[in-house]
């Protein structure tokens, strides 16, 4: 891999993780206002936050590296109505910016709640369409292992594995922080917090069980022309595959399975931050690996 596939790698890995993360954020902001009101949903949810628009920032910093300057990304606009690379590029300059002013506006509290939500809804649904732009751009015909349903199924995986995963440990950090300042208040975050790290957990299992499921059936239904790029993923880069695989059951099955234990239970507060930290950086490392086997084995056919 060249550079440029490098920053196409960390563009997506970035934007993805800051996509997901955002829509979890809202799903938990949700639940936390509905089980104990705004003020303590805005305390569980406003910190963590912050994480979305520098995670997307990197994103796109990232991607000037494979669109070599500034400059073609304002050539990009024109382009709308046919090329998905330019839909993704003005996507992804929008969900920052929207992503921005939600962050702006709760964290100054401008507006009434229910306008803040509005955009913070209006904000994860370009992210998650982010996410489509970004898998149909691979969609060419003159690269078959590339274009199968497995690149939409896997790019939305990993965008809800790594945002589940990156707001639990910002869930858990952020209690941390609410409990050295004050105790009483900490005390009433901990059972929303329990909650939500329970709710994380089951999605991390329930994706990477779907995770488990796409490659057998991505080996199964490749046709002959994508053999070679199969060829290249289980001898060439067969020990990188082994190793991704190991991670992400690690990360998102044997720690999320005891990050729910943990969380169901009292007294296991000061396990969580070590859980979370864990299974976020296995499975980081797995989806890394697993997007450099992507971009690694493609093999171009035609012209």
């Amino acid at each position: 891999m060249d550079i440029r596939e490098w920053a196409l790698l960390i563009f997506t890995i970035l934007g993805q993780l800051a996509a997901g993360a955002l829509l979890v954020l809202m799903i938990v902001r949700a639940y936390a206002a509905a089980k104990a009101g705004v003020k303590e949903a805005d305390r569980m949810t406003d910190g963590p936050l912050f994480m979305v628009v520098p995670i997307m920032g990197l994103a796109l910093l990232s991607s000037l590296l494979h669109l070599n300057n500034l400059g073609n990304v304002v050539k990009a606009v024109p382009n709308l109505g046919t090329s998905w690379l330019s839909r993704e590029v003005v996507i992804a300059v929008t969900f920052v910016v929207i992503a921005g002013v939600y962050t702006l506006m709760q964290w100054r509290k401008i507006g009434p709640t229910i306008l803040r939500d509005i955009i913070g809804w209006i904000a994860t649904l370009i992210g998650l369409v982010q996410t489509y732009a970004m898998a149909m751009v691979y969609m060419i015909r003159t690269q078959p292992s590339w274009n199968t349903i497995t690149t939409p199924i896997t790019f939305f995986a990993t965008t809800l594995l790594l945002g589940a995963l990156a707001v639990a440990l910002a869930l858990v950090i952020n209690y941390n922080s609410i409990q050295k300042k004050d105790a009483k208040a900490g005390e009433k975050q901990l059972d929303l917090l329990r909650g939500a790290l329970q709710g994380i957990a089951i999605t991390a299992i329930i994706l990477l069980g779907i995770e488990f499921l796409v490659l057998p059936f991505y080996m199964a239904h490749l046709g002959s022309a994508a053999l070679q790029s199969l060829k290249i993923m289980t001898e060439t880069y067969g020990l990188t595959l082994v190793i991704r695989l190991l991670l992400v059951f690690l990360g998102a099955g044997v720690l999320a399975t005891y990050l729910y234990r943990n969380a169901s239970e009292s007294g296991k507060e000061k396990t969580l931050t070590i859980l979370s930290s864990s299974a976020f950086v296995l499975v980081l490392v797995a989806e890394v690996m697993g997007r450099f086997l992507f971009y690694a084995t493609h093999v171009r056919i035609g012209l």
